[in-house]
């Protein structure tokens, strides 16, 4: 006993001897994944000249206007959610460090006497279970705190998600609000000479009440962009982690020309069974599960067990302490710890099913995402190279009918409103195809919600 004693104290001597707080509280590696896989710079403001310089910088992109990547690493400089969950990997470390810490020893003191005769006994008792268990608690712990760093990369990864689409949500509400006041004004210009035509006795007051309905809609259209406008701007200023509300966020005036073409991209998703943090989290939670079940399984019988010497004096100052040891013990009475193996069983089946849904979660996220991806592409394409460009050419064909005077004022004006129409319907599916890439991009490193699109347009 004395020996096994004598051992564990050693062995857990030399654990705590090498455990220790990290000068970076392991953020390095969350930085080094952020930049390997974002191309992104990400800071941990935990000193008045880190939120210094992160805010300089901040202050530096937001001067002139944001491209979609000045977007994307303003909120991970700015946003104080995401520097919320850094303070994970603090809480992480510091179990991390507690696990490696040698127990507590304990010490009991009972003292009697009368008459010049004493009853006195010290025992100093030391945990056994709780020293043998150490190492195996510690390194559990340094697969947790491995697990929180790639859970904190994915919150890097959903919040650059976010800041690419709340941009290009705002680009694309502030160029349609844009077409919108144009749709307006050749809506309006038909109304005002339709009611002077009407009352002139030269128009009827039924296509005089047409061309007002148009213009009603083109208003109430006009309304829905400005709304739509204004909640996107917001939207992006909250992501950006801008708590100023009169702070205008200066944007590029149009979304992103679409590519010529779209990569061909084989096997999504078997990568995305290698490289998803999620799912590399996963497999560390079960490897941990699978560890305990065997020390849950080991320990059944004992679950305490408190061993140290003691010294005891009965009698009066002049006669001899005793010494000895004291040996304590849960005796397996009415648990025999079958139930703590049964629920770690448990733990453990469930941990595997789980993952085995998430993999097939998984493999069906990227499949769609990776759809989406191809048909908004293929929507935008077609509606720039074919509606916008026929609507283009039927304008010019009316405006050469209508110089000619083989064409009305009227059908100059309508034309014009359609192809306006048009080129928004454009912008929607540019938008789409663009948050649709940055999706696909995310999925691939894991899943995440997805921001609900715009439906005031």
């Amino acid at each position: 006993m004395k020996s096994l004693i004598a051992g564990s104290l050693v062995c857990l001597a030399a654990l705590s001897g090498c455990v220790g707080f990290s000068k970076d509280g392991g953020f390095d590696s969350v930085a080094d994944a952020t930049h390997d896989r974002l191309a992104k710079d990400v800071r941990w403001a935990r000193s008045d000249d880190e939120k210094t310089k992160s805010a300089t910088e901040v202050a530096a992109l937001l001067a002139h206007p944001l491209s979609v990547e000045d977007a994307v690493q303003v909120a991970l400089l700015n946003s104080p959610g995401l520097q919320s969950s850094f303070q994970e990997l603090k809480i992480s470390e510091a179990d991390l460090v507690q696990s490696g810490r040698m127990p507590n020893p304990g010490f009991t003191l009972r003292h009697a006497g009368a008459g010049g005769l004493y009853d006195i006994e010290e025992t100093l008792t030391f945990n056994v279970l709780s020293l043998l268990t150490t190492p195996y608690i510690h390194a559990t712990e340094k697969r947790r705190f491995a697990a929180v760093q790639k859970a904190t990369v994915i919150q890097v990864a959903l919040l650059a998600d976010r800041a690419r689409s709340a941009y290009y949500t705002a680009v694309a509400a502030h160029e349609n609000l844009h077409y919108a006041w144009q749709v307006k004004d050749a809506a309006q210009t038909s109304a005002e000479l339709a009611h002077r035509m009407e009352g002139a006795g030269n128009w009827s007051r039924l296509d005089q009440a047409r061309e007002q309905v148009f213009f009603d809609q083109a208003m109430q259209d006009l309304t829905r962009a400005q709304l739509a406008d204004e909640i996107a701007a917001a939207e992006l200023n909250r992501v950006l982690g801008i708590s100023d509300e009169t702070k205008t966020v200066l944007l590029a005036e149009h979304l992103p020309d679409l590519p010529q073409n779209i990569a061909v991209l084989p096997n999504l998703e078997e990568t995305a069974m290698q490289n998803r943090l999620d799912l590399q989290i996963m497999r560390t939670d079960m490897d941990a599960l699978a560890r305990s079940l065997k020390l849950t399984k080991a320990t059944r019988i004992i679950n305490v067990l408190d061993v140290g010497p003691t010294w005891v004096r009965n009698g009066t100052r002049e006669d001899p302490i005793e010494k000895g040891y004291q040996v304590s013990l849960e005796v397996p009475i009415f648990d025999s710890g079958d139930a703590r193996v049964r629920k770690a069983e448990a733990v453990y089946a469930q941990a595997v099913e789980r993952f085995a849904q998430t993999a097939i979660d998984a493999r069906t996220e990227v499949r769609v995402a990776a759809a989406e991806y191809r048909s908004t592409y293929v929507l935008a394409v077609f509606q720039r190279d074919n509606v916008v460009r026929l609507r283009k050419a039927v304008t010019r064909q009316e405006l050469l009918r209508h110089n000619a005077s083989l064409g009305s004022t009227f059908d100059l004006l309508a034309d014009a409103r359609a192809q306006i129409s048009s080129v928004s319907d454009y912008i929607q599916y540019a938008r789409d195809f663009w948050i649709a890439k940055s999706h696909l991009d995310t999925v691939l490193i894991a899943t995440g919600p997805r921001e609900p699109k715009d439906s005031l347009w």
